[in-house]
């Protein structure tokens, strides 16, 4: 648990990684989504007051903070340490009452069908999913929801989103976050032996930003596995590429979304 270095075997080949190292960084530059993004659930009729609502790999709680406004009970956990004490420390300055725990999601504990909504935001890839699953589906109530949500920028589309990856590649060869298309977010087949999938799309969006190495340097494969000589030298080549541009630019994304509910007992 905490700040533990985490390796996968099918990201980044294998090569380590720790979010950290990113806390700072995820905390000042990662609460990006549009207002659009959080319509979008709230047009399902999720996170809403009288719900009870887990963010598993909340990061910072980007998402249960941004939310909070429409009157749900969130709770949020991660598996860093670091992560969650950023969490708690935003959403006190805001006077938000939010719960965060740093713990891995396959040790996240609820009463059975005592949650409305887990939503996995940017980290389904990175669940043990053959425990997660059916711990996602006891906890939450009949027809209960799952929500996994993904926003990306788009490299091929969007010319200094591409310059970017490109040169964290040349610095950091092994990463696989890179070359993203719009695509439905992926969903484990483990899901589906507790779940069907109520609606499941994906949608553009323009995200703007003054500068962009912040956002870029609170990412897997910069700050959370480079050493720190190697960040600064793809950090040093970053600054000076952006100054080809403008201060302030958008950068393509997109978002997808995938609505799960469990089935029926």
């Amino acid at each position: 648990m905490g700040d533990k270095d985490i390796v996968i075997n099918d990201i980044d080949a294998g090569k380590s990684f720790n979010w950290g190292k990113t806390s700072k960084d995820y905390a000042k530059y990662r609460d990006i989504y549009p207002e659009e993004f959080y319509q979008y659930i709230i047009n399902l009729g999720l996170c809403r007051a009288g719900q009870r609502c887990l963010d598993v790999g909340t990061g910072t709680g980007v998402l249960p903070r941004n939310m909070y406004k429409y009157g749900a009970d969130w709770t949020g956990t991660d598996i860093s340490e670091n992560q969650i004490i950023e969490a708690k420390e935003l959403a006190k300055e805001a006077g938000m009452n939010i719960d965060f725990y740093a713990c891995d999601a396959k040790d996240v504990e609820f009463e059975d069908s005592s949650l409305d909504v887990i939503t996995a935001c940017q980290c389904i890839w990175y669940l043990d999913h053959s425990t997660t699953a059916p711990k996602f589906a006891r906890s939450l109530k009949d027809s209960g929801s799952l929500l996994i949500l993904y926003m990306g920028w788009l490299p091929f589309e969007d010319e200094i989103a591409g310059k970017s990856e490109n040169l964290i590649l040349k610095y950091n060869p092994q990463w696989t976050g890179c070359g993203d298309t719009v695509h439905p977010v992926w969903v484990p087949e483990e899901y589906l032996d507790y779940f069907v999938k109520e609606k499941q799309e994906e949608f553009r969006v323009d995200i703007p930003f003054t500068r962009w190495n912040g956002r870029m340097r609170a990412c897997r494969g910069t700050s959370a596995s480079m050493d720190s000589d190697t960040l600064a030298a793809w950090e040093n080549e970053h600054i000076k590429m952006l100054e080809e541009y403008p201060e302030n630019f958008d950068i393509k994304h997109y978002v997808s979304v995938a609505w799960l509910r469990k089935k029926e007992s």
